[in-house]
């Protein structure tokens, strides 16, 4: 075994690899960019190495600073954990030409598997059934379009260098093919430097199953049951859960000999996902999508219902170990449910959020487990991934594995960065979760209803009360009755105390308490029509069920002079923290209404800022490279006067 491995990775996925290297008494080594300074995973490692300035592509992209890191803390191995680099076979090959262990398969298995076009070819030749689809690489466009027609709409564009959504298109009309297969390989060209595309038949209502596999140097493989994987948002994963509740015995084992199959085909070693799509009407005919050559973000429900730990075997098997349990060893008990965590805002669009962690509870107890990077003074910037932590549950049912969960989310707090958990939360008790009735469209129909809409009233009763309360004198002995908030005026009644609020992207109100309330250091309690609202507070945070409510005071003269004699309507404002990375426009110019004047880019996410008129750009604040916060007003679009007509 080794004695130093360096974390190749930043976050939840460091943390939760530096747990188990503890565990084995192996020293760990964390890598961290300048944003990442005082982050939870370099706090939690026996040592840390800085490898450059935030942005990514100077610090955890860069292969030489990582191998130079190694070499400076005499690691034998690196885990590249998931993301960055994990899947990058030229990093996996300058490990070993550097002397180093690279904990993952072998770069010609990561290469082969990360062209989509080859894999299916591979698998197939193993026997592995494919989605109907494009044959061979570099087509043409007239050959892609081809391909579809023969396919016969709908059908799916797939770029064949990458995944997480980036570049797929669904295409239902033949007449738009053309458009369509341009935009994907723009998009595929710019999120991979690759535009090179395959078409699959579209399956209506897809079931998304994964199989976790695990093989040794010495010829084993096993699979590890399934995941099911379906409740996605665009193409991203949310929820994930095992087993699967679509899949009979039957089917379980062979999906799990088809994924065994494919790991055999490439030659794989370590752990590793082979992902299926599958015919919710029809489970028997699963068809093999691409393979994961890493460490999954679901694993822990993986986890759970095996009772293996996937890192060490990880581990194990890089360190050359032959795996201590055939097929038949591995035992499913149980069902195991996960959420992810992410900083992004439900009510605006889901739009990335960021902010410093004021106040952070993360559940723990029967059956739950965390996973998580954060803790209190965490900065969460608009440089890296959204996902902040993960939250499982497990129970010896599926029944008992959700209500563990939602409870469990109902009890996540994290104030001072808006987060999903309560739209998670209110996603698992939707009554097809709860059925198991679920495809990988569900989430897109049915977010709007999930989302909570407006404000409620005993969440500003809550933030009014807070006010109040601060503005009670303190101390012993004698008080100034001038000095007490009672409302009181000389001849007349009294007037209770109105606080303008002005939560998140919404109208400013003004609230006056007219309940009871208890206000302490980190809670706040209001009763309105005989109902207690108990809330989690931090300075102008006020959370509660997993849902986060940023409440500031409002100025209504600050804010008038600010905008000095323009509207609202007339401000472009940024409507996520980010950098700004193009600009189209420049003052004077004249633009018309929906025009495309600005990119704002955060959390792998691009945010276009268009015209909300016709008019000419009065102001323009920013450039590229500009880092703003959310609502940072970014450019002013006068309006085009109306022309008076002239009268005889």
């Amino acid at each position: 075994m080794f004695e130093t491995v360096l974390v190749a990775n930043r976050g939840e996925i460091a943390v939760r690899v530096i747990r188990t290297l503890r565990s084995m008494g192996v020293r760990s080594v964390a890598v961290y960019s300048d944003a990442d300074a005082d982050a939870r995973h370099v706090r939690e490692a026996d040592t840390a190495v800085r490898i450059g300035p935030a942005p990514a592509g100077e610090s955890y992209l860069s292969v030489e600073r990582l191998l130079e890191a190694a070499a400076l803390t005499g690691a034998q191995a690196v885990h590249p954990g998931y993301g960055f680099l994990a899947e990058n076979a030229g990093f996996a090959r300058a490990c070993a030409e550097a002397g180093l262990v690279f904990i993952g398969p072998p770069a010609d298995a990561i290469a082969l598997m990360g062209d989509k076009i080859r894999a299916k070819e591979t698998v197939k030749a193993a026997g592995v059934p494919v989605v109907p689809g494009s044959s061979g690489s570099g087509l043409t466009d007239e050959q892609l379009a081809e391909a579809a027609r023969e396919i016969g709409v709908p059908v799916l564009l797939k770029p064949s260098a990458g995944g997480g959504g980036k570049g797929m298109r669904l295409v239902r009309d033949v007449s738009v093919l053309a458009d369509e297969i341009a935009a994907a390989r723009r998009e595929a060209r710019a999120s991979f430097g690759d535009d090179t595309l395959l078409v699959e038949r579209w399956i209506d209502r897809p079931r998304h199953i994964e199989i976790q596999v695990l093989a040794d140097g010495h010829g084993n493989v096993v699979h590890l049951g399934e995941r099911e994987c379906s409740l996605q948002r665009r193409h991203q994963k949310i929820i994930e859960e095992a087993p699967s509740v679509l899949l009979d015995e039957e089917t379980r084992a062979a999906m799990g000999e088809a994924a065994v199959q494919a790991a055999r085909s490439c030659g794989y070693r370590g752990a590793g996902t082979v992902e299926f799509i599958v015919p919710g009407n029809d489970p028997s005919s699963y068809y093999f999508m691409e393979m994961n050559t890493r460490l999954q973000v679901e694993h822990p429900v993986t986890e759970l219902i095996t009772g293996l730990d996937l890192v060490e075997w990880q581990l194990r098997v890089a360190a050359g170990e032959p795996l201590g349990f055939g097929q038949d060893g591995v035992m499913l008990t149980g069902h195991a449910v996960e959420a992810r965590i992410c900083a992004e805002d439900p009510a605006r669009g889901f739009l990335p959020s960021g902010g410093t962690v004021l106040r952070l509870r993360e559940p723990r107890g029967e059956g739950v487990r965390t996973d998580s990077g954060l803790s209190e003074g965490t900065e969460v910037g608009s440089l890296y991934d959204p996902m902040l932590s993960k939250v499982i549950a497990y129970g010896p049912d599926r029944a008992t594995a959700l209500r563990r969960l939602r409870a469990a989310l109902a009890g996540t707090v994290t104030l001072g960065v808006q987060t999903n958990a309560g739209f998670l939360r209110r996603l698992l008790a939707h009554p097809a979760v709860v059925a198991g009735d679920m495809d990988t469209g569900l989430v897109e129909r049915e977010a709007e209803g999930l989302v909570t809409a407006g404000v409620p009233e005993e969440v500003y009763e809550a933030a009014a009360a807070v006010r109040l309360e601060a503005l009670r004198p303190g101390g012993e002995g004698w008080t100034d009755p001038f000095s007490v908030p009672s409302g009181w005026r000389l001849g007349g009644r009294p007037l209770p105390a109105g606080f303008p609020l002005r939560a998140t992207g919404l109208e400013p109100v003004t609230h006056t308490p007219r309940g009871s309330h208890t206000v302490g250091e980190d809670r706040v309690s209001v009763t309105l029509d005989g109902v207690r609202h108990t809330f989690h507070r931090a300075a102008d945070w006020i959370g509660r069920d997993g849902d986060a409510w940023h409440v500031r005071d409002h100025d209504p003269v600050a804010a008038s002079l600010t905008r000095a004699g323009r509207t609202d309507a007339d401000s472009l404002t940024a409507p996520m923290p980010g950098t700004v990375t193009v600009v189209k426009v420049a003052v004077g110019d004249e633009v018309a209404a929906g025009q495309s004047l600005l990119v704002v880019e955060a959390m792998k996410m691009e945010h276009v800022i268009s015209a909300p008129h016709a008019g000419t750009v009065a102001e323009l604040d920013v450039a590229p490279g500009t880092t703003v916060a959310m609502d940072q007003v970014l450019a002013v679009i006068e309006p085009v006067k109306p022309v008076k007509e002239e009268t005889s």
